[in-house]
């Protein structure tokens, strides 16, 4: 018999706040952007705040942040708030395996192995949602496996059921050597 274990824990990833202005001046006036501008940060506001309700315990401040003003609709620009200045959610995952190997001939071997995923159902969240425009703004709208490779909550990538930041999965399998 033998048994493996691994730990994934990383570190909160980088993101920012973004708005989607109404008109850029990359276009004429009367042409919507579909460019996305970082925030203004208020000054002696904090970015998050505690709710214990929400998932992961915490939300962003929507007092925080605000939409530049400009003297002129098309004169739309970055905020204040620096690039990847806030932090999402840190991760923490341990996947264990249990195998054993019987030898069912000289040169025929079966191998049984049953692996856990997330074995202690820690909860991972993805990125909060960091549109200031938009409903939800502050809470993350998925976990950490349902937006790895996909960038988003709606699906894409990898499969969230054995990807990190999923819920506690297991499979079961057999391999026959020869």
């Amino acid at each position: 018999w033998a048994l493996d274990g691994i730990l994934h824990a990383r570190s909160a990833p980088p993101f920012d706040v973004i708005y989607l202005p109404a008109v850029s001046k990359f276009y004429d006036d009367q042409t919507p952007s579909n460019m996305y501008f970082r925030a203004d940060a208020v000054p002696g506001q904090p970015f998050w705040i505690s709710d214990p309700a929400a998932p992961g315990g915490r939300i962003l401040n929507p007092a925080a942040f605000s939409i530049p003003t400009f003297a002129a609709p098309a004169d739309s620009r970055q905020g204040t708030l620096g690039r990847n200045a806030i932090r999402a959610f840190p991760s923490l995952q341990m996947d264990i395996a249990l195998r054993r190997e019987f030898a069912l001939d000289e040169k025929i071997r079966l191998t049984f192995r049953m692996d856990a995923f997330n074995i202690f159902n820690h909860p991972n969240f993805g990125y909060p949602q960091n549109n200031w425009t938009v409903n939800g703004f502050g809470q993350p709208y998925a976990t950490l496996a349902q937006t790895l490779g996909s960038g988003n909550g709606f699906g894409g990538g990898f499969n969230p059921l054995y990807a990190v930041g999923g819920p506690r999965s297991m499979q079961a399998s057999l391999k026959l050597q020869f």
